[in-house]
């Protein structure tokens, strides 16, 4: 598993990070979970709420994207966007 996550401001690409689980667990959401901390890590940005959409969404089309609702402090771009590859 790779996750890719990138920020985007006005419709530009800010910044980018990537992550691989580094753990010993098997388990998917377990991967997720690791990953999505790790970009937020490099990213320096605030691990987003996960909602219902989300998890549709990354069912779906193995992607989904965070706006100002799902953190708890305000953010200095538009959007924050993960893609499974």
């Amino acid at each position: 598993m790779k996750l890719y996550g990138r920020i985007i401001k006005q419709g530009k690409l800010i910044n980018e990070a990537w992550a691989e689980p580094q753990g010993t667990s098997e388990d998917f959401r377990d991967q997720l979970e690791e990953c999505l901390i790790q970009v937020c890590k490099k990213l320096d940005i605030e691990v987003p709420i996960w909602l219902k959409k989300n998890t549709t969404d990354f069912g779906l089309y193995r992607k989904t994207s965070f706006n100002g609702d799902h953190f708890g402090e305000e953010i200095k771009f538009d959007r924050f966007e993960i893609t499974l590859y």
